[in-house]
């Protein structure tokens, strides 16, 4: 096969849309036309350079060898639709526009293509010449994880930049050189700050999750980097969701982009169920939210606030089920921690905020319950991304409390989705076929760790909340 990619990404001479009338044309297949967008989101813009058609097999992509040996030993056989429609584009140097739910393949979609494109260059201490930014630290592991191996094939070294752990190791990853720059805004502007990174040599650039790092007020920060990478680079921006503010960081840094829009919507797909299921008031909701985190298997379950994690995770423990939680008051080493636990079973329930719902991919999860509903429908499709990904099934249940039907309906009215409703109780058979819940054992746990042993003074379903 012949490949160009240890060749340096083509420059191009202005960035913003106008620039695309002396490119070079792309290709004669045409884009799909995108599909309507919601109220609240914009249309995605229809290219002036027609895009490429996409293609079936990774085999007859412009790739180094070197990656394709990879994906057949990491079981990658055949390529995602947001894969198969991106990867001719990207590969030939075009800026993208990808609206894909979380778990579809985009990290390999827009990450085989940057690891192409650099593939034979070297980065000079502090300047690296690809870069991925996204919203989170649990995101920015997953993405280093995610493309390690296919990087260490083409002799490329990746540098993950986020806050919560060591900004001098961090900053010596970057003088030692690092083609991959990995990074969340915050972080990746403090070692700018320091002089221990250099963005100008950056001639390829990934927003990955751009909605939720617009959500999150990392505008300015965002678009003040981008403005320090290489004017004539190409961009790649990825979103669950389209609004108002991607439109600006479009026309501001996208250059003629190809659109994609894989699914209809963020994330009614047919892999993944949706149930609504009201519940009385706060006491039953407690125990209908018991029963289903004793259930055999893995759940995923989302609370609105950390102290709610805690709370819940205390009476869960107590109640015999292996709980353990995950927010933003955590340190990073104990965040890490107990996503290891989780996946590897020694928790079986993790409660969570917000924060766990960008990044974290579980195989084989296939459930994720909504104990406080989510007041925004992006919050709800990226909570809900954490089951049915890569083509699997699973569901979505949302608990909800009578004063709270009239926002829940609305919220799924914006996210596209029909969803089963119930009204149950935390005996009913109907939760048990629905979600597995079952009486949890009673014997008291530590998270991450074997049964203690009841205290004589202990009671049943003790707890703070």
């Amino acid at each position: 096969m012949t490949s160009s990619s240890s060749a340096r990404p083509s420059r191009r001479p202005t960035r913003g849309r106008g620039a695309a009338q002396g490119r070079p044309k792309a290709g004669a297949g045409r884009q799909k036309s995108a599909p309507a967008p919601r109220p609240q989101e914009f249309t995605m813009p229809e290219p002036q350079v027609p895009a490429l058609p996409p293609v079936a097999a990774f085999e007859d992509m412009d790739m180094p060898e070197a990656l394709l040996k990879t994906l057949a030993a990491q079981g990658v056989t055949e390529p995602f639709p947001i894969q198969a429609a991106t990867l001719p584009n990207s590969l030939a140097g075009r800026d993208l526009l990808g609206r894909g739910r979380t778990g579809s393949g985009k990290t390999l979609a827009f990450g085989l293509a940057l690891l192409a494109r650099t593939a034979g260059r070297r980065a000079q201490p502090t300047a690296p010449l690809a870069m991925v930014l996204v919203p989170t630290r649990e995101l920015a592991q997953q993405v280093t994880d995610s493309l390690s191996p296919y990087a260490t094939s083409v002799n490329l070294r990746i540098a993950t930049v986020v806050g919560g752990m060591s900004i001098n190791r961090q900053a010596g990853a970057l003088r030692r050189g690092a083609e991959v720059l990995v990074a969340t805004p915050g972080r990746l502007k403090d070692l700018i700050d320091r002089g221990d990174a250099d963005l100008s040599q950056v001639s390829i650039t990934v927003l990955d999750e751009a909605d939720q790092m617009t959500d999150m007020g990392f505008m300015p920060q965002v678009t003040a980097l981008l403005k320090q990478v290489a004017p004539e680079g190409q961009t790649m921006l990825f979103s669950a969701t389209l609004d108002k503010n991607i439109d600006k960081l479009v026309k501001m840094f996208l250059d003629d982009p190809v659109a994609f829009s894989v699914d209809p919507s963020a994330g009614a797909v047919s892999t993944m169920e949706h149930h609504v299921l009201y519940v009385m008031d706060e006491t039953d909701k407690k125990a209908v939210a018991t029963r289903i985190a004793a259930r055999d298997g893995r759940v995923i379950m989302f609370v609105d606030t950390k102290r709610g994690v805690d709370r819940m995770v205390k009476r869960l423990l107590a109640d015999g089920v292996r709980a353990s939680g995950l927010h933003g008051g955590r340190s990073q080493p104990q965040r890490n921690r107990t996503l290891d636990w989780f996946k590897t079973g020694e928790v079986t329930a993790l409660i969570a905020t917000n924060v766990a719902a960008r990044g974290i991919h579980i195989d084989d999860l296939d459930l994720v319950v909504n104990v406080d509903p989510p007041t925004d429908h992006k919050d709800y499709l990226h909570r809900g991304g954490r089951t049915a990904r890569a083509g699997e099934s699973g569901s979505v249940v949302t608990l909800v409390l009578p004063d709270q039907k009239r926002d829940m309906s609305r919220l799924m009215s914006d996210a596209g989705i029909t969803p089963r409703t119930a009204q149950v109780k935390s005996s009913d058979e109907e939760l048990s076929r629905l979600t597995g819940a079952r009486e949890p054992s009673g014997v008291p746990r530590r998270a991450g760790g074997p049964p203690r042993p009841r205290s004589p003074k202990a009671r049943t379903g003790s707890g703070s909340g």
